[in-house]
C-alpha cells in the first residue's frame, strides 16, 4: 500500500487527507535548530520541497518582526507561529498487519520532564519528606545528606581488603603451601543463587537471559545449591560495588536467604582480578611458580604467558558451563601446579574451591581478565557488563 507523502498542516486544510483523518497521527519533529530528545531515535519526516509548500521565513516571518504588531495580534487571540518552537508535521500511519496502531514517539520535552520528575522523586523527595519541619538546615542537598549519613553508617561496615592486602594474603599462602581460594560474585552468580530463594524462576529466566553463556541453563537448582556451599568455603571473596538491582542489593538477599552472616567472612570488591593485574601484583605471583590454566580461553592464554617466561604447567580448555565442573576439577587435580587461573564464568566459584581444597593449592578467579592479558580485546557486551 502507497502511503501519501507527508503534509504540513497547512496544506492538511486545503484538501483532505487521501487515507481519512482516522489514520492520521501528529507527530512533533525538531525544526531546525531546535533541541533533539536526548535518547532515543528520533521520527525524522521532511515536508515536501516543491508544488506550493513554501519554506519557513518569509512575508509571514517580516511581518512578525515588529514586536509591536505581534502584541497587538496576540491581544486579539491570534497567536504568531513559534518559529523557535518544533514544527508541526501530520503524518499519515498505518496500522499494522495485526490491526494494532503503532506508537509515534513524543518530542524530548516529555523524556526530560519525566527524567525531572524521577530525579526528584528518587532524591529531593526522599530528603524532603525526612527533614525535621521545625527547622531549616541550610543548603541540604542529597549529596551532602548522603556523605553525613554514610559517615554516620561506616561503624556498621564490613572491610573489603585492597588489591595489595589480597596479594600479601595470596603470597603468603603460595609460600607456606595452604590452600586458598579467591572467588567473585558477579549478576550471574547472584541470579543463580536467587532461583526460587529470592526471585521466581521467571523472573530469573526473563532478568538473566546472559546465564547460558555464563554456564548456567535456569532452573538449576543443583546449581544454585553447590554455588552457595562453595561461597561458604572460599578463602576470600570479592563482592560488587554496585547499587543496581541485581547486584549488590540482591547479594543481600541472597545472603538473609540461605542464612550466610558476611561478618563470618573475608570480602574484597568483585573486580580484584583487573586490580591486581593494574597494580602489577599478578605477574609477580606468577614469577617463578608453575602455574595451571583454566577456561574457554586457556591455550591463548598459556601461550601468551609462555612467551613472558612463565613456567606453564597446563592448560585445559573448554569448560561448557557448571555441568563440567566434575570433569575439569579431576583433570585439574591430576596436574602439578602451585597457581590455578580459572576464567569458567559461574563455574569458576566451585572449580577454585574444590581445586584448592583438594590439592592444597592456590586458586584465582581471574575472570575476563584472562580475554585480555591473552590479548582478546573484543569481548561481547556482556562480558563488559559483568565485569562492573
Amino acid at each position: 500500500m502507497n502511503v501519501p507523502a507527508i503534509r504540513t498542516k497547512t496544506q492538511a486544510r486545503s484538501r483532505a487527507s487521501p487515507i481519512g483523518k482516522a489514520a492520521e497521527r501528529t507527530a512533533r519533529v525538531p525544526a531546525a535548530g531546535a533541541r533533539r530528545a536526548p535518547t532515543g531515535s528520533a521520527m525524522k519526516a521532511r515536508a515536501p520541497t516543491g508544488g506550493k509548500s513554501r519554506a519557513r521565513g518569509g512575508r509571514r516571518s517580516r511581518r512578525y518582526a515588529d514586536p509591536q504588531r505581534k502584541a497587538r495580534r496576540t491581544r486579539n487571540g491570534r497567536k504568531p507561529a513559534d518559529q523557535s518552537a518544533e514544527s508541526v508535521l501530520t503524518i499519515p500511519i498505518q496500522p499494522d498487519a495485526a490491526g494494532k496502531e503503532p506508537v509515534v514517539e513524543t518530542d524530548g520535552r516529555d523524556y526530560e520532564q519525566g527524567y525531572r520528575d524521577g530525579l526528584f522523586d528518587g532524591g529531593e523527595r526522599l530528603l524532603e519528606e525526612r527533614l525535621p519541619p521545625d527547622i531549616l538546615i541550610p543548603d541540604a542537598s542529597v549529596e551532602t545528606v548522603l556523605s553525613a549519613g554514610v559517615d554516620a553508617l561506616r561503624s556498621r561496615g564490613m572491610p573489603l581488603l585492597s588489591a595489595v592486602q589480597t596479594y600479601e594474603m595470596l603470597e603468603r599462602a603460595l609460600a607456606q603451601g595452604q590452600p586458598f581460594s579467591l572467588v567473585r560474585l558477579g549478576d550471574g552468580e547472584l541470579l543463580t543463587l536467587a532461583q526460587n530463594s529470592v526471585l521466581p524462576i521467571e523472573t530469573v529466566v526473563q532478568e538473566g537471559d546472559f546465564l547460558p553463556y555464563a554456564g548456567v541453563n535456569v532452573p538449576d537448582l543443583r546449581a544454585r545449591d553447590e554455588l552457595i556451599e562453595s561461597i561458604r568455603r572460599a578463602s576470600l571473596i570479592g563482592v560488587p560495588l554496585s547499587r543496581r538491582p541485581y547486584f549488590q542489593p540482591l547479594l543481600f538477599s541472597v545472603w538473609r536467604a540461605f542464612g550466610i552472616r558476611p561478618e563470618s567472612l573475608r570480602l574484597t570488591i568483585s573486580t580484584i582480578n583487573f586490580s591486581l593485574q593494574e597494580q602489577g601484583l599478578i605477574n609477580r605471583l606468577l614469577a617463578g611458580r608453575r602455574i595451571l590454566i583454566i577456561g574457554d580461553v586457556a591455550l591463548p592464554l598459556a601461550q601468551r604467558l609462555a612467551s613472558r617466561g612463565v613456567a606453564i604447567t597446563g592448560a585445559i580448555q573448554p569448560v561448557r558451563g557448571v555441568a563440567d565442573i566434575e570433569r575439569v576439577v579431576e583433570e585439574a587435580s591430576r596436574c602439578v601446579f602451585d597457581l590455578a587461573l580459572v576464567s569458567a564464568g559461574i563455574a569458576a566459584v566451585t572449580i577454585c574451591v574444590r581445586l584448592a581444597e583438594r590439592t592444597g593449592r592456590v586458586a584465582i578467579d581471574f575472570g575476563h581478565q584472562a580475554n585480555v592479558v591473552a590479548g582478546i580485546l573484543n569481548p561481547s557486551q556482556h562480558e563488559r557488563r559483568m565485569e562492573r
